[in-house]
């Protein structure tokens, strides 16, 4: 069974930087589309960046620029380096998962969801 675990989540400043971090366990990542996607309270769920299954990227306008999403096959894991963070990114960030290519920000796309990290950003 896929599991999907993040971490790295925290509180910071405007203008800081943090970097998550989603490990997979119960397979290897090398097949799979992986994903960011945050939701702010009140808020839609939305797509921040995804890696997909053949390397591609692609990022949400809000956050072009300014995250970097990647990922490391041998230690299963997903990473999103966020910089110049601003107060309007605090949401709580989740980590998503399928085998196979995806390349859209869509949550029907994915089918493996940890339970999330937080990022509070204050001014």
């Amino acid at each position: 069974q896929v599991q999907v675990v993040e971490s790295g989540g925290d509180s910071v400043q405007a203008g800081e930087s943090l970097r998550l971090s989603c490990v997979v366990s119960g397979d290897t990542i090398s097949t799979y589309s992986m994903a960011w996607f945050r939701q702010a309270p009140g808020r839609e769920r939305e797509g921040v960046a995804v890696f997909d299954s053949f390397g591609g990227l692609r990022y949400a306008e809000s956050v072009k620029g300014r995250c970097t999403i990647s990922r490391d096959n041998a230690k299963n894991t997903l990473y999103l380096q966020m910089d110049s963070l601003k107060p309007e990114d605090t949401a709580m960030y989740y980590c998503a998962a399928t085998f196979g290519f995806a390349d859209r920000l869509r949550t029907p796309d994915f089918d493996y969801w940890g339970q999330g990290t937080q990022v509070t950003v204050s001014s």
